[in-house]
């Protein structure tokens, strides 16, 4: 066999084989594509754990509100708030009284007694619709009186709490009764403040060796006596009520899922058969196919401009395939 033919023979294996490979990485592009086109608003888990997930919360990104985006971050089954000082467990989340409940460890428990622990002051991001809730109460254990005023409340504090800001309470009714351990500190001072920005909770735990966060849980109906201390922090947080979003959740019009765009944050309506731009049953309006809220859209986009290049680079084989006496043969043909 001549050298000329051996090289020839070479090429069109070479060729060959890059063409089954481009060819299996197509159709890997295409199923990869035909994956993203399945259900749209089932891409939105509903639960973490026992925590349900709702509307205006998502742990899965482009669900539920822009306003909560990267807020809840769901991780083996434990769901937790993201915060600037942090992540914190979730223990309970309302929706009806719109509130999140979170445990900081680092908190002074009832187990470390009169061992207090290195903390950190909780914070929020002051951008988010999260506000610290007005039934928390924080106590400081082992204050600095030199630097911390630390003394009983008078009685007229109750009614006028704005002329008594700068005091941390010796005499609240938490100190005296600490929840579920009410002889953990035995040679320990506590005083009951409640900061109103986080500075003033960093500058108190200068001066403190720790503290924790009591909130007090709604029992039932009868004023004054429906409250019971219980350990954690509330947050409060605002549900955007829209128009589009209880159209998109009406179940005569599709009963699709609130969400958006993740680029530019637009709503979206997420349904079983792609996303709308107002709801699932609309057929003026223009529907979406990809994954959650645009993500598929770059991934189609991708998958598209990946498909283009593959066939322009088997045209280009093919062009450049050797041709024997100006005809292909069956083991050289591209197609």
């Amino acid at each position: 066999m001549s050298t000329s033919s051996s090289k020839s023979h070479m090429a069109i294996s070479l060729a060959n084989n890059c063409i089954t490979t481009l060819s299996i990485f197509i159709i890997f592009l295409i199923l990869q594509l035909l994956s993203t086109t399945e259900a749209q608003s089932s891409i939105c888990r509903n639960s973490c754990g026992d925590i349900p997930i709702q509307y205006p919360f998502g742990i899965d990104d482009g669900c539920g509100s822009p306003y909560y985006r990267h807020i809840l971050v769901c991780t083996g089954g434990q769901l937790q708030l993201r915060t600037p000082s942090g992540r914190y467990p979730v223990r309970n989340l309302s929706y009806i009284d719109p509130h999140i409940l979170v445990t900081d460890p680092l908190m002074w428990n009832c187990l470390d007694g009169d061992n207090f622990r290195p903390t950190r002051p909780f914070s929020l991001d002051t951008s988010t619709h999260f506000t610290l809730s007005s039934e928390n109460d924080y106590l400081f254990f082992n204050c600095s009186e030199s630097d911390v005023l630390v003394e009983p409340k008078p009685m007229f504090c109750e009614r006028f709490p704005d002329q008594c800001d700068s005091t941390c309470d010796s005499s609240s009714y938490l100190c005296r009764h600490m929840p579920e351990c009410p002889t953990a500190l035995r040679s320990s001072s506590c005083c009951s403040y409640y900061p109103k920005a986080t500075e003033s909770l960093r500058l108190m735990l200068k001066h403190c060796a720790s503290y924790t966060s009591v909130y007090w849980r709604n029992l039932g109906s009868t004023p004054a006596f429906d409250q019971a201390p219980e350990y954690g922090i509330r947050v409060d947080f605002d549900i955007p009520v829209t128009t589009r979003c209880l159209q998109c959740q009406d179940t005569v019009k599709g009963g699709g899922t609130c969400g958006f765009d993740i680029e530019t944050q637009d709503f979206l309506c997420l349904c079983d058969k792609g996303n709308s731009t107002t709801y699932c049953n609309d057929r003026t309006s223009s529907h979406r196919r990809g994954v959650v809220a645009g993500t598929a859209t770059a991934v189609s986009v991708a998958g598209a401009v990946g498909i283009g290049a593959g066939v322009w680079y088997l045209k280009k084989l093919r062009a450049k395939a050797p041709v024997t006496h100006g005809v292909q043969t069956n083991e050289n043909r591209l197609f």
